[in-house]
């Protein structure tokens, strides 16, 4: 088997693999990357995304579901704690099923890369609770991976950096992704790690990022519509997107649906987020002050995750540490934890020197009631403590001949009010009594095992006899968890398909009910009868004979005309009077028409007389058109050639689907054509 890594990320994740004596991280969906997409990295990267299009059959993932979706989940990982619920396409799946769904599509991705994932050791927050790791190991299992281990990203991280440099040290990981701020203290000597403290808040990242930025814009220029959900999901793209050009331009401008335009430059955002930048110095500070430590103590600091990279973040924490962080190509912030993993999982599988050891983040306990009767956190592990750890401590009832108790299993901060939200319970366990006893023979002594997995294992043993009243290992969390139903929900979820657009359905609608079925082909006058649907690509038709950049002259009339494509769907009403008419135009045509014709454009979109595609999609308008032609057995109206989708629809390359289009002297020419194949394919 190969020794694997994953980092399971709120926002990304990333798959890496050992080479023997380096890592290579696979490029899994690097090819549905759309250009305004391509920064340096991102084809390493795999959207944590599980999404739903009326183009493609199936669940869509990685970043073919960002960016191509109609309905999308995204952030599932932070559910994980609760397994709250996700929509997809109108289903309701428990997060644990998503993240089954994302870790598939990884599994299906390496196969594509000539690889297999058969086991691996898996990242999680430094500061995710039992829970949280219990579902991610569930959801790796039911996707068919081995969890070998669970690692804290930042210790992963760690690894990656020193497997380059090879020397003893002591490390600061500052961890800001998209969901969670870590900060993990470790230490490094001949091949040893240790986690000495780790301190983060577990919803404080990227997408509350995105937010301030989202608000930057609508401040000034408030929605004057209701938006549609597909022009929303675009919105947070274009959002999430130039919040990441913000980390190296100086400022961008960012267009709401409902065209405006608003600039945003890179101090503003800054401005905006210094509260969010002081919560996540706090870890900081939590952990000095854990070990008793000074800035001047740290050898090295590590600035991984996304969020990381903002200019101002990086200076601040610079500022707390009284140190410059590593720079970016000693340790890449989006790949390093992936990388780190498949090392970790290296030496598990005993292919790899080194000795990893962790720690647990939160102290585990149970609740108990002082005299008075109030309510506290009693704890049992405490945190910081070397994984696998073994405590005990003694307990009595609060009443004689108990028959049974419920053991509340809790995680979080021994120090803090049992209410507050750091403090989590994980589950409750019964504990019964065979023989009734008053309470001082009642007594029991309950032990924790917690080992590197973050798995629980509970003990109670009765001290007047040594019986064990309660030997368990924690397998659910509260109402959630994993069950039976995760397994059919994943099959749900992996075979299911969307219902189709309406622009699918009205082109099937024109099928007719014959039972063969009925082709669409074009060629002598004589057989327009035989054209029922015709799918014109209007942004093409548009443009025929107003060059957008004639050398040296840039005159008004140089825009695609609105009034020209209404002229030319005219024409083919005409000339194919029983044929369904479907025009198709890029996401840009309404902001490239002239100003006059700007209103029309965007009444024919609300009433579906023209479509745009989807938020995203591949190939604009081109695979919206090639796409319905495709379902519908259509033809198409163009002068392009499509060489990007001729590999995917090799029909285009045949006659009778494509009509070519001339506008002379105010009247329009459709002549059968077929696409040229690309030179190399011949």
């Amino acid at each position: 088997m190969t020794s694997t890594g994953i980092d399971f990320g709120t926002t990304n994740s990333v798959v890496a693999q050992w080479q023997g004596d380096d890592v290579e991280v696979l490029p899994l969906d690097a090819h549905h990357l759309d250009a305004d997409w391509r920064y340096p990295g991102f084809d390493l990267l795999f959207p944590s995304v599980v999404g739903m299009s009326s183009l493609r059959r199936g669940p869509l993932f990685g970043w073919e579901a960002k960016l191509r979706s109609e309905e999308a989940a995204e952030a599932c990982k932070r559910l994980l704690k609760s397994d709250e619920y996700v929509n997809v396409h109108g289903r309701r799946f428990a997060a644990t099923t998503a993240a089954a769904g994302v870790f598939t599509a990884m599994k299906e991705g390496a196969r594509h890369n000539l690889t297999e994932i058969d086991r691996a050791v898996i990242t999680v927050p430094a500061n995710a609770t039992g829970a949280a790791r219990y579902r991610t190991r569930a959801a790796a299992r039911f996707a068919g991976i081995e969890v070998q281990a669970l690692l804290n990203e930042p210790t992963a991280a760690a690894i990656s950096y020193v497997h380059d440099m090879r020397e003893d040290m002591q490390i600061v990981v500052f961890d800001w992704g998209g969901g969670t701020i870590d900060v993990t203290v470790l230490d490094y000597e001949d091949g040893f790690f240790e986690e000495r403290a780790s301190r983060g808040v577990t919803e404080l990242g990227g997408l509350e990022i995105d937010r301030r930025l989202r608000k930057l814009v609508l401040d000034r220029a408030p929605a004057r519509r209701e938006w549609t959900p597909a022009q929303e999901r675009q919105f947070r793209l274009d959002v999430e997107r130039n919040k990441i050009l913000l980390s190296s331009e100086p400022s961008v401008k960012i267009r709401t649906p409902d065209d405006r335009e608003v600039e945003i430059f890179q101090e503003e955002l800054e401005e905006a987020i210094t509260d969010l930048v002081d919560r996540a110095l706090a870890p900081v500070e939590e952990c000095l002050r854990d070990l008793h430590m000074a800035p001047l103590d740290v050898d090295d600091v590590l600035m991984i995750g996304g969020t990381s990279q903002i200019p101002s973040v990086r200076a601040a924490v610079a500022e707390a540490l009284q140190m410059e962080p590593v720079p970016t190509h000693l340790c890449d912030p989006m790949t390093a934890v992936g990388r780190g993993a498949a090392i970790a999982s290296a030496v598990l599988a005993k292919e790899a020197s080194g000795v990893i050891q962790v720690a647990n983040s939160h102290a585990l306990g149970t609740r108990v009631k002082d005299a008075d009767g109030r309510k506290r956190f009693s704890e049992i592990i405490p945190r910081n403590s070397p994984l696998p750890w073994s405590e005990h401590k003694s307990y009595t009832p609060t009443r004689d001949y108990a028959r049974k108790l419920l053991v509340e299993i809790w995680e979080g901060d021994p120090d803090k009010e049992l209410s507050d939200p750091d403090n989590v319970q994980l589950t409750e366990l019964p504990l019964e009594y065979a023989t009734p006893r008053v309470k001082d023979e009642s007594r029991f002594d309950l032990e924790y095992t917690y080992d590197s997995n973050g798995l629980l294992h509970v003990k109670a043993t009765l001290e007047h006899t040594g019986e064990v009243i309660l030997d368990e290992e924690v397998k659910s969390f509260g109402s959630g968890g994993p069950t039976p139903e995760v397994r059919k929900e994943l099959d749900d979820l992996l075979a299911a398909n969307p219902a189709p657009s309406p622009l699918l359905l009205a082109a099937r609608a024109g099928e007719g009910t014959d039972s063969g079925v009925r082709r669409s082909r074009v060629g002598s006058p004589e057989q327009n009868d035989d054209v029922h649907t015709l799918v014109v690509d209007g942004s093409n038709l548009a443009w025929i004979g107003r060059s957008p950049a004639r050398p040296g002259v840039y005159e008004p009339d140089d825009r695609p005309s609105f009034a020209q494509l209404l002229s030319g769907r005219d024409a083919l009403a005409k000339k194919y009077p029983g044929a369904e008419i479907h025009m198709v135009v890029d996401a840009s045509f309404r902001h490239r028409v002239a100003s006059d014709e700007k209103d029309a454009v965007n009444a024919a979109l609300s009433k579906g007389d023209i479509v745009q595609p989807p938020a995203g999609t591949e190939g604009k308008g081109d695979a919206l058109i090639v796409a319905i032609a495709d379902e519908s057995d259509a033809v198409i109206v163009t002068n392009d050639n499509y060489v990007e989708l001729q590999a995917r629809y090799p029909w285009l390359r045949e006659g009778g689907r494509v009509l070519g289009a001339t506008y002379t002297k105010d009247r329009w020419i459709f002549t059968p054509r077929t696409c040229v194949v690309p030179r190399g394919q011949r």
